[in-house]
Parts: C-alpha cells; sequence; structure tokens
C-alpha cells in the first residue's frame, strides 16, 4: 500500500509540473467571479493597495468569459495575468490574445505589455518584451508578440490603467508557433531592410510606421534593442555574426527576420 501510495505521490507531482508547450485559452471553463487565482494553472500579481475598493483580477459571468484587471481605487499600478508554465521558449512562438478597455471606467486609457518572468509569485524576474502596447478605446485589438528564446518558463500579460475604476479586458490568450502570422496586415511584405554600407545601422523601408526592434545572438540572447528612428537602427555595438530581429510598428504588431553582420 506504501508503494503505491508513493507512486500515486510522484505521477501527480510529474502531472502537477507538466510544462505546455502551446497555450490556447477562451476562459470559458474558467469560474466566474473575483480574486479567485490561481485557476486552471493561471495566476494573478496584484499591486498592495490600501484604497476600496482594491485592485482585483475578475473572471468574467456568461457563456464567453474573459478576463478584466481591474485597478479599483489605484492608479497607474501594474496588474499581472500570469500563463500556466511553458517549456522554456526558444524563440519560434508567438503570444496572441485580445484586449481593449472596458466600457463604463473612468476612461479608456491604459496599456498592456508582453513580458516573461523566472518566478510567478516574484514580478521583480518580470522581462519586458517590446514595449507597452497603448490602449484607447473600448475596441478590441489583437496583439501579437513574438517571443525570443529565453529560460524564463511563465508568460504575462502586464495591464495597466492611466486612472482608477477603469479595466482592461484580456481574451483569448494563444501561444503557438507562427500562431497567425498571415492574419496580421503587418508582416514580412510590410518591411524591408539591409545592413548600411559601413556596417553601423540597419536601414528600413516599410509601408508602416516603425517603432522598435529587438537583437539577439544566434544563441538567442539579448544583443541590442532600441528605438527605430528616421527607418534607422544603430548595430555599430554588435560584433560579426548572424541575428535574429523582432521589428515592432507603432499598432504593437510585430515581424521576425534575420540578417547577417560581416
Amino acid at each position: 500500500m506504501k508503494a503505491k501510495l508513493l507512486l500515486a505521490a510522484s505521477l501527480f507531482a510529474v502531472v502537477a509540473q507538466a510544462q505546455l508547450a502551446t497555450i490556447n485559452e477562451n476562459f470559458d471553463n474558467f469560474t466566474a467571479g473575483s480574486n479567485i487565482f490561481p485557476q486552471n494553472g493561471w495566476s494573478t500579481k496584484l499591486p498592495i493597495s490600501q484604497a476600496q475598493p482594491q485592485p482585483i483580477m475578475i473572471v468574467t459571468p456568461g457563456e464567453n468569459k474573459s478576463i478584466q484587471a481591474y485597478p479599483g481605487s489605484t492608479v497607474a499600478q501594474p496588474m499581472y495575468l500570469i500563463t500556466p508554465q511553458i517549456v522554456a521558449p526558444a524563440g519560434d512562438k508567438i503570444l496572441s490574445f485580445d484586449t481593449a478597455m472596458v466600457a463604463g471606467g473612468f476612461s479608456t486609457i491604459g496599456t498592456v505589455q508582453v513580458g516573461l518572468v523566472t518566478d510567478p509569485t516574484d514580478m521583480t524576474t518580470f522581462v519586458a518584451v517590446g514595449n507597452p502596447i497603448e490602449l484607447t478605446s473600448t475596441t478590441i485589438q489583437n496583439v501579437k508578440v513574438s517571443i525570443p528564446a529565453s529560460a524564463a518558463t511563465y508568460l504575462v500579460i502586464r495591464t495597466t490603467s492611466s486612472t482608477m475604476h477603469t479595466p482592461i479586458h484580456i481574451d483569448n490568450v494563444k501561444y503557438d508557433t507562427n500562431l497567425a502570422v498571415n492574419e496580421s496586415t503587418f508582416n514580412s511584405n510590410n518591411v524591408k531592410f539591409a545592413v548600411s554600407a559601413d556596417n553601423n545601422s540597419l536601414k528600413f523601408v516599410s509601408t508602416t510606421t516603425l517603432s522598435n526592434a529587438k537583437i539577439y545572438s544566434a544563441a538567442g540572447h539579448v544583443a541590442t534593442e532600441g528605438k527605430i528612428s528616421n527607418n534607422t537602427l544603430n548595430i555599430s555595438t554588435l560584433k560579426s555574426g548572424v541575428y535574429f530581429i523582432i521589428i515592432e510598428d507603432n499598432a504593437g504588431q510585430t515581424v521576425k527576420s534575420k540578417f547577417i553582420k560581416k
């Protein structure tokens, strides 16, 4: 009997620690309510506030459920929605989700930002992927962010409301290989680039306004990042080699490519 119990405990530990290769979550099977995380492997991290009402993460009721990050009486304090543990990213997948400001709040201004953490209980381990994406209306938009190679194994959606009582909507979170790249209006057909003659910058030609870029080494480490100014990005600090680049436009859409610096 003891051996059977030990075996059952071991099997439970394996299941409990299973890491997901992909995510496809619409929250419809979640229990509705406020501050009822962790749930189905998802967890939250909320700011500590003495104000009333306090910040909460809400699973909305009804058949088509979603998440609302409600800041309560706090202002400009980040709230974190944390996915179940995933397999360490290899740089070949995209995180996609629907987001908007929620009607009826004090304003329609806020931001969302994707990141990775190594410890789901400690948001000081949060490493941002791309810049914050501004939300200015209640019209739902789909956000797609390429996730770089990393040792961190939790994806995070960080929400920040600009004023109190201003909820942010999150739904249809997906994480998969090349997820919906073809659905995006921003892809490799929209942007071209080349290394400059002096080998110190990247020159871009694009049908949309570019904002930022992050460059990774062949080993998956961040080599440099910065704003694209006048369709130019400085790469003078990079050594010769092969690099991967994630290019972001003003709408928060991203496209991934690679280049060689001689």
